[in-house]
Formats: C-alpha cells, structure tokens, sequence
C-alpha cells in the first residue's frame, strides 16, 4: 500500500500495518473472490467501511465490496463460490452472499456484499434514491457518504485506492465529504444523521463546513422514509458514544424532525434555577444506564432512558410557592413515547415495553424509606413484568443529583426494595403471580359456564392474591364463595 499521508509517516505506518495484518486475514475468502471476478473480465475491490474498518484494526467478518460488473454478472460469478446467496438489494445493485472458510486454524462465517459501481440521488420529492451504474471506481467512491469510507484496496493486487484523502482524515479522527457537504446530502439527505451516527460509533468530530450543511439542509431528512431514519437512529444510540451523536442532531435542528421530543427537553430555566436542565439530565440517564448493561448494549433500556421524562415539557407548572412541578409526566411521556416510536414505525413489541418503562420509571419514588407493604411491592413486580431488571437499571440511573447523602439514600432505598423483591420471590415465585385458583376450578366452585363472570371472578381472586400473597385452597375457595354470594345480592 503506498504512502498516501507523507506528512505523518510514523502514523500511517502504525495504519497500514493495522490494515496489512487485518487484511492478511480475510485474504484467503477476499481474493479468491477477486481471482474469479478476473477471470470473467472484471475488477474486484474491498471498499467503504470494510477498508475504514481495517485501517483502524477492527474489520470484522462482514466485507463490502465494489466491482464494474453488473448485478447478473456477478450472480453468474458467485453463485458456484458462495455458501447462500440473496438479492434482496439487488435493484440498488447489491447482491449479498455467505461463505464458510477456515482461516488459520479457525473456522469462519464472512457475509459479503457485492455492489456495481454505482451513482444514487434522490430527487426533491422521492424517499426512494434512483440509481445508475458507473463505470470507474473513482465515479463509484466519490459518491460515498465520507471520505473515511471512499477508500479501496484493488484484489488481488491490494493495490490502495485513496482519491479523496479518506486516510488523512481517518487518522485526524475527522469527517469529511469527498465532495462538497451539500452535494453530498442532496444526493441522500440520511447521510446528514449517518454524519451524526459515525461520530457516536467512531467517536470522530465532524468538519465544521459538514456541520454547517447539516444545520443549512436539515429539513431535507424529511423526504427519508421513516425506516431508514429509524435504522440510523438505533445504530447511533446503540454506540459507544451516542450523547456526541444526539448532541449534533439537537444541534444541527436535525432532531427537529426526527426526534422533536430531545430537543424540547431544553427547557428554559427558572429565575430561581428550581429544576435541572431536562435535556442534560437525560444525556447523562443515559449514560448512566449503559453503565450498567452486563449482556451489550440494550436498545430497549436505552430508548427508555432517553425517553423517560419527554413528558416534562406538557406537563411543567409554575407554583405559587416557586416550585415548578411536572405532575404525572411519566403517563404523557408514556403516550409520547408510544407516538414517536409508532412513527418511526418500531415494533409493536418495542413500543409497548419502552413506553411501559417510561410509563413505571417514577413509581419507586413512592417507596421512601420502605413504607411499602408487600402488597405494593408484589403490584411493582406484577406491572413491571419481564421488564423488572430494566425497570432497576432505568430507575437507578434517572439519580443524577450531585447530593452525595442525597443519591446515597436513593441508591440504600433501592437496594433495600430489590432485597425485599427477592425474599418474596424465594417465598411466593413472584415472577408468575396468579390467583390461587385457576379457570376451570372457578367453574367447578361457582357452577357456572365460561363467560365474562369467570373474568371478573379470576381479577377479584389475582387482586387478593397481591394484597393478601399467597392463600392454601380452603381460604381461597371461601373468599371466592363469599364474593360469589356478595354480587348475586347485588
């Protein structure tokens, strides 16, 4: 690979040995790949985040490449080489494929796509890019998104392609557009949060002229789909550094119409300075709650956190005596939520559990000091379902007061509810509450058919069950008969 950055030696020289060994590796699958595309007449070339990725030493197993061949040539080439292969890009000119290869003395599983050089825009109005193919590489790389991912490495040759200075600013950590800002995201305005997602994974700032363009054309994200938005979105916030990534949307206005609800939370002080900066609070929840993911980021606690307290804007109140109130935030932040996440078309699984979260984040404030029945704490348990050990992390990082005795105290009170939750799980396998007495048993007592009454009788039986915990059959038949003979009076 030739010297591209003259001007810092030692630097390019730790880059290319990082991008050699790495490139070593994957070489057995990537040039056999590319001796077959010589064959039949066409160039092969890694590219993009795969060339990114092996120069900053962490290429992973998924491999981009670019090639003159058109998508049926390159079925043609594949599909004897490759494990599987799917076309589901195929109208964008990609086709993916999986190979199984052993490499070294381990066996490894490479995804690979395979993309015709190519140019994509989007008109003023259209959320779907139109596409034409190219014919040279360099037409194929300046239409990337940044110049860190507009390099390539020509196979079997590796011969490094840099036109655009992709590794000079690889290695000042910076990003730039090959071409000018505005160009770039008026061909696809998504590359305006892939800027923002980019310095969130990578933790690289972005050239102030690529900001400038961001805060000039952020309208433009509009004509996205809101697919493609979400995608983004979930790629940044599951990073490594995803308050740089939501600062730069708040900043660029480009939260504006993707997630209005963060930048709201950048509430104006009072002149007293009686509440915190909302927005500031939610960054550092956040943080806070990733802090204590232990099985990788949790896309779910995270929207929760980032989410938990969008109803604080609706639901502010200025009081007589200089306080200022955000009464039942969490239930107009549950709704919030549900209708933001709705229309970033997320699942509806997802949706109901992130909203559920942020609808439950508040309820242990009520605990104080351990006034809590065991009724309460069973109810706890019951409405937090499966999302309890979230409903722990979430509730635990929303402490962000700089009162030691004060954060001290929430985290002693805390830990005493989550003791507390255990014994009654050991005692009474809170984890499935039901009643005592289940369907069938209630019909056989009561001699009655299915319908709405075995409904309300099983609500009645579960609702003593988490006042009263655990009750042996006589006691259970009993109250059950005894209701039964209360409403037949009614």
């Amino acid at each position: 690979m030739p010297n591209a950055n003259e001007d810092n030696p030692s630097t390019l020289s730790q880059v290319q040995q990082r991008a050699v060994s790495e490139l070593l590796r994957v070489s057995p699958v990537a040039d056999d790949l590319a001796r077959r595309f010589r064959e039949a007449g066409f160039s092969l070339a890694l590219v993009g985040g795969s060339v990114r990725d092996a120069l900053l030493g962490r290429l992973g197993n998924d491999l981009d490449f670019t090639t003159d061949a058109r998508p049926e040539d390159v079925l043609k080439i594949v599909r004897p080489w490759a494990d599987a292969v799917w076309e589901v890009g195929i109208a964008f000119g990609t086709v993916g494929c999986q190979k199984d290869a052993r490499v070294g003395d381990a066996d490894h599983r490479f995804q690979v796509e395979i993309t015709t050089y190519r140019s994509e825009a989007y008109d003023r109005t259209s959320r779907k890019p139109e596409v034409s193919y190219g014919d040279s590489i360099e037409e194929d790389l300046v239409r990337r998104d940044f110049t860190v991912n507009a390099m390539a490495v020509a196979l079997p040759e590796k011969e490094f392609i840099d036109p655009y200075g992709g590794i000079s600013d690889l290695s000042e950590r910076m990003l730039r557009t090959p071409g000018t800002p505005e160009d770039s995201f008026s061909d696809d305005p998504l590359r305006m949060m892939r800027a923002a997602r980019f310095a969130a994974q990578l933790d690289f700032e972005v050239a102030p002229e690529v900001v400038a363009a961001m805060k000039a054309m952020a309208g433009r994200i509009e004509i996205v789909s809101a697919e493609r938005v979400r995608d983004e979105l979930n790629k940044l916030i599951l990073s490594a550094h995803p308050r740089k990534g939501l600062m730069l949307l708040v900043e660029t206005g480009l939260a504006d119409s993707v997630l209005p609800e963060l930048p709201a939370l950048r509430l104006e002080r009072d002149e007293h300075h009686r509440h915190k900066d909302v927005y500031d609070h939610t960054l550092i929840v956040l943080e806070q709650a990733m802090a204590l993911e232990t099985e990788g980021p949790d896309l779910t606690l995270r929207l929760a956190a980032l989410l938990h307290d969008i109803g604080k804007p609706r639901t502010r109140r200025f009081e007589k005596d200089g306080r200022v109130s955000f009464h039942h935030h969490e239930v107009v932040g549950a709704k919030m939520t549900k209708k933001r996440m709705t229309a970033l078309k997320y699942s509806n699984d997802l949706v109901k559990d992130v909203s559920r979260l942020v609808e439950l984040h508040l309820r242990f404030h009520g605990y104080g000091t351990g006034e809590w029945t065991d009724s309460a704490v069973r109810r706890y348990v019951r409405d937090a379902g499966p999302l309890l050990g979230r409903l722990h992390k979430l509730t635990r990082s929303d402490c962000t007061t700089r009162n030691k005795r004060k954060a001290n105290a929430l985290s002693r009170a805390y830990d005493g509810l989550e003791e507390r939750i255990e014994r009654l799980q050991e005692q009474e396998e809170l984890d499935s509450i039901r009643p005592d007495l289940d369907g069938n048993q209630i019909m056989e007592i009561l001699g009655v058919s299915p319908g709405p009454v075995i409904g309300q009788a099983y609500k009645f039986l579960l609702e003593l069950r988490l006042e009263n915990g655990p009750m042996d059959d006589d006691a259970a038949v009993s109250a059950l008969k005894e209701w039964w003979a209360d409403r037949s009076q009614v």
